[in-house]
């Protein structure tokens, strides 16, 4: 007689890559210090005119993260490039003055590097982080920053995510010179370890037999939510949408109602206050809601979360939410290592 198949939240390679991210991010930022120094000194004296981001899925969202963190902080205006004008359309626009900053877990989507390319012939700057030191995409760049995650096998990246959230941390610290964003980059490693054991658990319910889920969140917390509902689709086989705090009243809040799941992402900035009030209003619509950051007193099931400077609150925050999001794959009967119809390298064209 075959045996049904099953799995324990704790023996998956999910599990126990994304509790790697802490031990990763230490081991990032001990060897890119002298790289990332010059890196700095490079853009100060350039001096660019725009950033441009390059990425697909998981990078995507966190370019996303760096486009909040470079306009705010180095105030340089930022935007993403679409891969497709260079692999398919065989067009670019002039870059000169511009830097362009790729990032890929792989370093292998023959679209990404068609781009990288293209962008680097018409005069950008080619940054590259990227955790296969061997690929062609960081081969290429005018300067490469290696993410340092190591061998990643679980198809749902995880600490290969945190670890482009914090070399886009670290650019930000150099680029910058802010003290403050160098010390909040020097407290992310701990901190990691210590958004790992945090219970989400209380969350399970709620999601287990849900068909869709929202995920909110602003300012550079709006990659991560971008992040947390990409792994809901890739791992646990459920819709899920991410929204700023702003667009979700947009109309995406008519779906909202009789216990569809909602998950609200604060950070203890300015953002704060109107991602705080949509909890108000998600409970009119009796939504299930549960929120992770905001303040004491807000309507909904509240998630542990760590104090911690704002700047790397959201990353915490994705730390927590992947030992969640790895239980609830588990408890739907997947595996969350391998999603159906998903590789680990998507060479898109």
């Amino acid at each position: 007689m075959i045996e049904p198949f099953a799995l324990s939240a704790d023996s998956t390679l999910m599990f126990r890559e994304a509790s790697e991210a802490g031990a990763v991010v230490r081991r990032q930022i001990d060897r890119n210090r002298p790289a990332m120094a010059a890196l700095g000194e490079r853009l100060r004296a350039l001096r660019p005119t725009a950033v441009s981001t390059l990425a697909r899925g998981s990078s995507d969202n966190a370019t996303t993260f760096g486009r909040y963190l470079i306009e705010t902080q180095a105030g340089v205006l930022t935007g993403s490039a679409s891969p497709s004008i260079a692999s398919v359309y065989d067009a670019a626009p002039a870059m000169a003055g511009t830097v362009m900053i790729a990032i890929s877990q792989s370093g292998r989507s023959p679209d990404l590097v068609a781009a990288a390319e293209a962008a680097k012939a018409r005069g950008a700057l080619l940054i590259a982080l990227v955790n296969d030191e061997t690929s062609p995409l960081f081969a290429i760049a005018d300067i490469a920053i290696p993410l340092c995650a190591g061998p990643e096998r679980s198809v749902a990246a995880t600490k290969s995510f945190v670890a482009s959230l914090s070399a886009l941390l670290h650019l930000i610290a150099e680029w910058t010179q802010a003290p403050a964003i160098a010390a909040a980059l020097d407290a992310l490693p701990d901190a990691l370890d210590r958004a790992w054991a945090l219970d989400w658990s209380a969350a399970l319910p709620m999601l287990e037999g849900a068909s869709s889920f929202y995920v909110v969140g602003r300012g550079h917390g709006y990659g991560i939510a971008q992040e947390a509902a990409l792994k809901i689709k890739e791992t646990c086989g459920l819709h899920a949408e991410a929204f700023s705090a702003a667009e979700v009243r947009h109309g995406p809040m008519a779906l909202v109602e009789n216990g569809f799941p909602v998950l609200l992402l604060g950070q203890s900035d300015e953002s704060l206050d109107s991602v705080s009030a949509l909890a108000a209003e998600f409970g009119v619509r009796n939504a299930a809601l549960m929120t992770a950051g905001l303040p004491d007193g807000t309507s909904g099931l509240k998630l542990p979360v760590l104090t911690a400077d704002p700047l790397i609150q959201p990353i915490l925050l994705i730390e927590s939410f992947y030992r969640l999001a790895n239980a609830l794959s588990v408890a739907r009967g997947r595996d969350p290592d391998r999603p159906p119809h998903l590789a680990k390298v998507t060479e898109t064209l």
